[in-house]
């Protein structure tokens, strides 16, 4: 689970700080913010986009509105909160700016399920796992792109209902519907891995 508290054990400073600090156009502190909230980010806005080559531009247009935007954040909502809110933000931008490449909402579930790899198939030696995570991927992909972002923050990153609201802004109840309608959808494409 990601932390906002300070980094005091680690001798790292915290959230706040460095927001503040890259605020003030510090460039370094801009620098720790990247490195620290890039990976999570990367990896939730790479299962939002359909085109993995999409998530670089997508991603450094997100920091680019983080180092912009630092200078008026007030800190409302934790600095992570604010960034996956950006983030996803961008990615819904582009689905609109490029429909084709973005999420498919209208798949055919046949096409998409014969994409399955089978879970007994393991000709080269994969490991299960592996199929199962690209099956989980594909499963992904067909959510609607606001069930697949709650699912993502909260099965993935293990954000909070409350979070998970201020990242999509919604209610906490309209998140607890989100993924719920998600993880049925989920259950029902991936029933052949139970």
């Amino acid at each position: 689970m990601h932390q906002n508290a300070p980094q005091a054990d680690t001798g790292q400073p915290s959230d706040e700080a460095l927001a503040r600090r890259a605020g003030l156009g510090d460039r370094e502190a801009f620098a720790a913010i990247v490195t620290r909230y890039g990976p999570p980010l990367y990896r939730f806005t790479f299962r939002l986009l359909d085109n993995p080559s999409d998530v670089e531009d997508t991603l450094q247009e997100t920091f680019l509105d983080a180092w912009k935007g630092l200078a008026g954040f007030r800190g409302d909502a934790s600095l992570q909160t604010w960034l996956f809110t950006l983030a996803r933000r961008r990615a819904y931008a582009h689905h609109r700016r490029f429909p084709a490449s973005g999420s498919r909402p209208h798949v055919n579930i046949d096409d998409v399920t014969n994409r399955l790899p089978a879970r007994n198939a393991d000709p080269a030696g994969r490991q299960l796992g592996h199929d199962l995570l690209a099956a989980l991927d594909v499963a992904l992909r067909m959510l609607p792109p606001r069930q697949r972002s709650v699912w993502i923050l909260k099965e993935i990153e293990d954000f909070t209902y409350a979070q998970i609201a201020t990242v999509m802004a919604a209610t906490p109840d309209a998140v607890r519907g989100l993924l719920e309608r998600a993880r049925a959808s989920l259950a029902i494409t991936l029933k052949e891995w139970r």
